[in-house]
């Protein structure tokens, strides 16, 4: 199997355990777990009501981008790059992109490349 396909199952996987876990334990409001392996765009939301509040919320957000996985969102507890690395992606391919690009030869895990800004074109 191909490192990208690999990366692909393993992020819906690990995903899919979250969206278990926590639709099982947290029903006021509706977990939705949204996979499109075909642009790499892998995301745990939450959306519904609590009491007279509106919650519609990302808590995790994943892209797979130039061979690595870049974890745009992380709003766990326990770190979801932990589960990756569980899974055996190697820590040199998770890009924790929430840290700011100077902060992340700190992080242990990959750097990444920032994609050019579009907008200036």
């Amino acid at each position: 199997m191909d490192p990208l396909t690999r990366y692909r199952q393993v992020v819906q996987d690990v995903l899919a355990a979250y969206y278990q876990e926590t639709a099982a334990t947290i029903t006021a409001v509706e977990r939705q777990l949204v996979l499109d392996p075909t642009r790499d765009h892998y995301l745990l939301m939450t959306v519904g009501w609590e009491q007279n509040r509106r919650v519609d919320g990302c808590v995790i957000h994943i892209d797979i981008k130039d061979g690595q996985i870049w974890i745009q969102h992380d709003g766990t507890e326990r770190g979801i790059a932990n589960d990756l690395v569980d899974a055996g992606i190697p820590k040199a391919d998770i890009v924790l992109a929430f840290h700011a690009p100077y902060k992340r030869p700190y992080t242990g895990f990959g750097i990444g490349r920032e994609q050019p800004d579009q907008r200036a074109a």
